[in-house]
């Protein structure tokens, strides 16, 4: 990542090709994984956002095989999102700070003062279910 994109908490993680792969409603927000193909793969990551959403939500198919998912939000720079590091078991500030995570959202190092959210997550066949509430 650039200094330029880190310097304006410009992440890298993108919000899904189709649109139309999550809903959301009372709470829960549901992911159609033949809709998103980018977590098809280990170490795919989408970020969904918007005014439907009560929190920004990043969701990442770990090299553990398992999927995860975040409230977007650092907790040394709230309005910075977190990005999957390639390669690694962890997840990163898009700040210049790169406080890093582990999947259960323990930092692991940098500046940020606590862990960050997870959110429970179930895989329901060919969905994910994630508590957003």
């Amino acid at each position: 990542m650039s200094i330029f994109k880190r310097l304006f908490g410009i992440c890298e993680t993108r919000p899904p090709a189709d649109t139309g792969c999550w809903s959301y409603t009372d709470g829960t927000l549901e992911i159609r994984l033949d809709q998103a193909p980018e977590l098809s793969r280990e170490g795919g990551a989408i970020r969904l956002e918007g005014p439907s959403l009560p929190k920004r939500v990043l969701v990442v198919h770990g090299r553990d095989g398992r999927f995860h998912a975040f409230h977007n939000r650092c907790t040394h720079l709230g309005h910075r999102r977190i990005d999957p590091l390639p390669g690694e078991d962890k997840i990163r500030c898009c700040s210049v700070g790169k406080s890093t995570f582990d999947y259960a959202g323990k930092r692991v190092s940098g500046p940020a003062p606590e862990s960050i959210e997870t959110l429970a997550l179930e895989a329901d066949g060919d969905k994910l279910i994630i508590s957003v509430a």
